[in-house]
């Protein structure tokens, strides 16, 4: 083991709390075991230890990652994540897989949704070239963990969203039967809708979507017009 996972295993262990686990556990539905330890403290107790960390900006966060990602506990996954969004200036296009090794390795929206927005965001803004090769393929995957993602990456994007590709990941999408995936079209229009309304209006009303992607879609821009 990494010693400095080791210490983190040593630290978390410390700050287990069985009750917070238990209801931590329900709210994920049981999917994942956890230690008990909730967000914000989580982040206090690894304030220092991400300092200890000596990896070097050019070294390989692969084993690293996998190594945080593979142990049981939800908690060791998201201090994963938040190592990543600490380093993701650093992330190089080859980390296009170990991204992808964490959206489909015990995949649920808790992840996802951070690496979405996060760390495939920022990768694929720094080389856009990575979107055609490696998004092409997530859209064709049949996976719907990689299918949120190509829905999802451009959500802090602002003004800098690609409005062509946004829309027609959408309509590719679409016709999908999923829960998780018609809730993404509907939070990615909601979040684009608060840069380009009229855009987002028009395409919801020249295009078949779902009512729940609809009404997701809609949010912001109906909160808007009734305040």
């Amino acid at each position: 083991m990494d010693k400095s996972i080791e210490l983190l295993t040593e630290i978390f262990e410390k700050h287990q709390n069985r009750e917070n686990a238990i209801l931590m556990a329900k709210y994920m539905k049981d999917l994942f075991p956890f230690l008990g330890i909730r967000s914000p403290d989580r982040k206090t107790i690894t304030s220092d230890w991400f300092k200890s960390i000596s990896l070097s900006p050019n070294e390989s966060l692969f084993p690293f990652i996998k190594e945080l990602w593979i142990k049981p506990e939800r908690e060791y996954q998201y201090v994963a994540i938040d190592y990543l969004i600490k380093k993701k200036k650093y992330l190089l296009e080859t980390d296009i897989d170990l991204l992808e090794y964490v959206i489909v390795t015990k995949a649920w929206w808790d992840t996802v949704d951070l690496i979405s927005s996060h760390l495939v965001g920022a990768l694929f803004l720094k080389h856009p070239h990575l979107i055609k090769k490696h998004g092409e393929k997530w859209l064709l995957s049949g996976n719907m963990w990689l299918q949120r993602t190509m829905l999802l990456f451009q959500l802090k994007y602002k003004n800098q969203t690609d409005e062509q590709l946004l829309f027609s990941i959408i309509k590719r999408t679409s016709h999908i039967n999923e829960f998780f995936i018609q809730k993404a079209i509907g939070w990615s229009l909601r979040e684009y809708s608060k840069t380009s309304p009229d855009a987002v209006a028009q395409f919801t009303e020249t295009n078949e979507l779902s009512n729940l992607a609809k009404r997701e879609g809609l949010k912001y821009i109906k909160s808007v017009n009734h305040s």
